[in-house]
């Protein structure tokens, strides 16, 4: 991908991430450079948002990925929302757009994202380190929401940190409470 490119998209997360109404013209702004050039990465503001979308799909799938088929679910988990931590400012915006126009193409492309973590709590399940209360697809969307929520919580609040998304994500999974605060706690979240 080009250096333009890229830039634009890096601003683009930014400047959608404070509005998610913003226009081209504002990304263009931002990023140093005319309309016409984001148009001719970039021919809509809907093929935009997809390749923000696709990014971030690469980079949450490679994120998950990182985590041992050998290590317990609950660690791979722990481990996950820790390498995300300090990057979900690039993904919130996306969590507003799934709910506009776009949501079906938003959510088609993240759909690798939604498999690769049911199937690590489908897993867990199985392993008896999650709770068996939801479905696979189901409980892991609601894990995954929560790790939103509290960033959210922590942009608007200050003082909340990964080690409360690691423990309340992992609470919701089912793991019990004294298990989800020592893997918060011996740096499995970072």
């Amino acid at each position: 991908m080009s250096g333009t490119r890229e830039r634009i998209l890096d601003v683009a997360t930014e400047v959608l991430g404070s509005d998610p109404d913003a226009a081209m013209g504002e990304v263009a702004a931002a990023a140093g450079v005319v309309r016409r050039t984001v148009y001719g990465h970039f021919p809509s503001r809907a093929d935009l948002v997809l390749a923000l979308s696709r990014r971030a799909a690469d980079e949450l799938v490679a994120a998950l990925a990182e985590g041992s088929e050998d290590q317990p679910p609950d660690e791979v988990w722990a481990g996950f929302v820790g390498r995300l931590w300090p990057l979900l400012h690039r993904y919130r915006v996306l969590v507003v757009l799934r709910r506009g126009e776009l949501g079906p193409d938003i959510h088609a492309v993240l759909a690798p994202v939604d498999a690769a973590l049911a199937d690590l709590v489908r897993r867990g399940q199985q392993d008896g380190v999650f709770g068996l209360h939801l479905p696979a697809e189901v409980l892991s969307q609601v894990a995954w929401s929560t790790v939103f929520t509290i960033a959210d919580g922590h942009l608007a609040h200050g003082g909340l940190a990964v080690d409360a998304a690691v423990t309340t994500s992992l609470l919701v999974l089912g793991v019990p409470a004294s298990r989800a605060s020592t893997l918060a706690a011996r740096g499995d979240a970072s």
